[in-house]
């Protein structure tokens, strides 16, 4: 018997495993300065994938959110009732025009009439503090898939 196409079988097999994986980035992972979304527009299409439209309002006390991290009135983030968390989105002023783009981390608001609900932060960024609730528009941005370097640090194990 010819045992070469079974050894050309089984080498083709072992180095396989040696090559290390590409890894499709689809969120940003959220970390303790969670938060920061100016470096997330380049990640997400420009066409939203879904559009809201109700009030907005703010808050400013720091305290536990929904989704595990401690709000800060200082970062660019937001609550809503049933976006999934760490979503992105674009928060649009009617009476101004003016835009922030967010990450939803927390639940809320139960305000009957109300949508969304911004950190402090964004709300000056849309320059609705005054009026403490204002018109908006919410675009659901949709998330661009993007492929990472290989992992350089992992093993390969032959």
């Amino acid at each position: 018997m010819n045992m070469l196409p079974r050894y050309l079988c089984l080498l083709a097999a072992l180095l396989s495993g040696c090559a290390t994986p590409r890894q499709l980035v689809i969120d940003p992972a959220p970390s303790r300065e969670a938060g920061d979304t100016e470096q997330l527009p380049a990640l997400y299409q420009p066409k939203p994938s879904a559009v809201l439209q109700g009030k907005a309002s703010y808050y400013w006390k720091p305290q536990p959110t929904a989704s595990g991290e401690r709000f800060n009135p200082k970062k660019l983030t937001a609550a809503h009732k049933s976006l999934p968390m760490h979503s992105v989105i674009r928060v649009i002023n009617l009476k101004n025009g003016k835009s922030v783009i967010v990450r939803i981390n927390d639940r809320g608001p139960y305000v009957r009439g109300r949508i969304i609900d911004l950190s402090m932060a964004a709300a000056e960024r849309i320059e609705m503090t005054k009026s403490g609730v204002v018109s908006v528009k919410v675009e659901v941005l949709k998330k661009i898939g993007v492929i990472t370097k290989p992992n350089r640090k992992s093993r390969r194990v032959h």
